[in-house]
């Protein structure tokens, strides 16, 4: 039987009415997936199926707008969190408080105001499309292992930090702290495999020639914070040995990410963000009550230039403000990487500066201008790294493991693409 007199049987069991106008069409076709459009009927029957072809298509887009808008957010945690919080933990400082260890714990205590996400999920299905059977649950110890060292990186991180304020003006503060992306990019390389680029290496030189000017301040600089030289001296190591140890513990937390944890999950991010703080928070208040400074306490909020109601409102803002960057910088490594993470938060040091000459009226000296202005180079050469990246990426498949310092596609995506 040839396909004339496959059509003429079908014609005829068209005018019996013994099939249907689609079946009909796809005995002529002999393709029962793309019927042959006869009449308007036809047509109007099979444009539902069009339509519905789109759908993964439509879905893909919606995931990889959500995905944006979740990145946008935390962008935003970050630089302007970060920002508010540094102020405050400056004004802290600039209002004759006293305590290293009260300025460390506002920068990891604020992990209760998470508390309540256990509360809204524990009432909503679990969502577990994103979690990857192929790998089992890690162990309890190791999880212990994780939070208890990343919350010990964490504390040193932030003692740090107080340290630096509390010695530094808070521009050079602020310009000091831009080589985390430094010492961020050299874990990175042995931790998460990280591949430097003509635009990274430009980039690191740019702020470690940054940091190093800071060292050559001139007198009036060094002193418009009332501290002796040697406190200022201090002060810029106490900062860069923080830088350090972000930077490590940013690589640390995307090392546990990709290789323990490996779960898609905002349950995972909100875990490793209260569990690391509640450890640096206990190991803060061994260090608040072991040296002594506990006791001092009352004394330091009598003497607090604003008050002790703003005393606490200080403490305690920065304490939120803080707690919320580190739910921004963790989202940002979870979603992208360590540096790219630690690239956003140093967004910020434009801003600061600033706002430090404005709040504080730090001065901004030629020396500082210089320096302000090799770190925003080196900040836009490592964007403009990451945008020929992303551009020759969307050109070029390439595997999801080198997304280590661009944004790498989501599990959903991968699977759709």
């Amino acid at each position: 039987m040839n396909l004339t007199d496959t059509k003429d049987i079908a014609w005829r069991l068209m005018e019996m009415d013994s099939i249907p106008l689609l079946e009909a069409s796809s005995i002529i076709t002999k393709t029962p997936k793309v019927p042959l459009c006869i009449t308007d009927k036809v047509s109007k029957e099979t444009k539902p199926m069009e339509d519905s072809s789109f759908g993964p298509t439509r879905n893909k887009s919606q995931r990889r707008n959500y995905r944006w808008l979740l990145l946008s957010l935390y962008a935003m945690l970050v630089i302007s969190c970060q920002t508010i919080a540094t102020i405050l933990g400056r004004l802290y400082y600039e209002k004759h408080g006293k305590s290293k260890w009260i300025g460390t714990l506002v920068q990891v205590g604020g992990f209760p105001i998470l508390l309540p996400y256990y509360c809204i999920s524990s009432s909503t299905p679990k969502d577990n499309h994103n979690i990857n059977v192929l790998h089992s649950e890690p162990s309890t110890l190791m999880l212990a292992i994780i939070y208890v060292t990343l919350g010990i990186v964490e504390s040193l991180a932030c003692y740090f930090d107080s340290m630096g304020l509390a010695y530094l003006p808070l521009s050079t503060f602020a310009l000091v702290t831009s080589s985390r992306l430094v010492f961020n990019a050299f874990f990175s390389f042995f931790l998460n495999s990280m591949k430097f680029t003509p635009y990274i290496l430009n980039s690191l030189v740019l702020l470690t020639i940054s940091t190093t000017l800071t060292a050559f301040q001139p007198e009036s600089a060094l002193f418009s914070t009332g501290n002796p030289r040697r406190h200022y001296v201090v002060g810029v190591i106490a900062t860069i040995a923080g830088s350090v140890a972000y930077g490590f513990y940013l690589s640390l937390i995307q090392l546990a990410f990709v290789k323990v944890l490996k779960r898609n999950t905002m349950r995972v991010l909100i875990d490793v963000t209260i569990y690391g703080s509640f450890i640096s928070t206990c190991i803060t208040l061994v260090g608040l009550f072991g040296s002594g400074e506990w006791s001092k306490l009352h004394e330091d909020m009598e003497e607090y230039e604003m008050g002790k109601a703003s005393y606490l409102l200080t403490l305690a803002f920065t304490a939120i403000n803080w707690q919320l960057f580190h739910v921004g910088c963790l989202g940002l490594i979870f979603e992208v990487s360590s540096l790219f993470s630690n690239a956003i938060s140093v967004l910020n040091v434009p801003l600061v500066p600033i706002l430090a000459v404005l709040i504080f009226h730090d001065k901004m000296h030629g020396i500082k201008a210089v320096t302000l202005a090799l770190a925003i180079w080196g900040i836009v050469s490592y964007f403009y790294h990451t945008f020929v990246y992303h551009h020759d990426r969307n050109s070029n498949t390439i595997s999801r493991n080198s997304a280590d310092h661009l944004l790498k596609s989501s599990p959903l995506e991968e699977n759709n693409a």
